[in-house]
């Protein structure tokens, strides 16, 4: 079996990885530092598309990561990126936060309720049932189903909250239409990434804490992965998986030095 090129390109979670309820994790600080002071193309990856690229960046230095804006790619980023391929300069009926409709208009797309041509459904903490109604009504009229992410929950101080997943299962169930989820562990989440940083998958890694999509995404994307366990997958679920990650390490401060 060929071995592993070395690792040149570094895509990592931000949620349980690098953050930990607006917290950062132990060692994170000194990873960013360590990817910017050696040049190596990088990307914090989030499923989340509540905020736009500058709003994560203005967060993540309040907690004392610096990360830049070109090195922030979201899930609502990769909606955008896979509309304007498929279909440049269309329509949308959006429901979802600024991160969503800003990547949305930066790529020129109408944001309308009038015979458009996706429903593109993102994250908010205000889902409404007339918004809902509204998407199922399009969507049995011929617009085509998005979403950003699978995620079915979300975390909040609080507990879990519905998320994206559950919100696009209920809108299934009313029209009998499947979504495409752009977000991980779709692997084009992490294709667009790599193509934006000018990375490829044999000289890249994928860090998450989740293995059904952080190392799912990563592993199909032909990335090498890491597991951390600082976030929601514990040391005792990973054998529960058909799939393993490359290596599986206690923190991001163990993979500083590899850097």
């Amino acid at each position: 079996m060929a071995e592993r090129k070395p690792i040149e390109s570094w895509l990592t979670d931000m949620d349980g990885v690098l953050i930990h309820e607006g917290v950062p994790i132990p060692g994170a600080d000194a990873f960013i530092r360590k990817l910017r002071e050696t040049g190596k193309p990088f990307l914090v990856l989030t499923n989340n598309s509540i905020y736009t690229a500058r709003d994560l960046h203005a967060r993540l230095r309040r907690m004392g990561l610096d990360v830049p804006v070109e090195n922030i790619w979201t899930s609502a980023l990769a909606t955008a990126k896979f509309l304007d391929d498929q279909r440049p300069g269309g329509t949308a009926y959006v429901i979802g936060e600024a991160g969503l409709t800003t990547a949305l208009h930066d790529i020129g797309y109408v944001l309308t309720d009038h015979e458009p041509d996706y429903v593109v459904l993102g994250e908010t903490r205000t889902y409404s049932f007339e918004a809902m109604t509204k998407a199922v009504r399009l969507i049995n009229n011929g617009a085509r189903f998005i979403c950003t992410n699978p995620d079915e929950t979300g975390p909040s101080l609080e507990g879990p909250l519905p998320a994206t997943g559950s919100v696009a299962a209920l809108i299934t169930k009313a029209t009998g239409k499947d979504p495409y989820f752009a977000g991980k562990p779709n692997p084009l989440m992490m294709r667009t990434g790599l193509n934006a940083i000018g990375a490829h998958s044999e000289s890249s890694a994928m860090i998450g804490d989740r293995m059904d999509t952080d190392i799912l995404a990563g592993l199909e994307a032909g990335m090498q992965t890491f597991l951390v366990l600082t976030g929601l997958t514990s040391q005792a679920e990973i054998d529960r998986f058909p799939f393993r990650p490359s290596k599986v390490v206690k923190s991001i401060a163990d993979i500083v030095d590899r850097v």
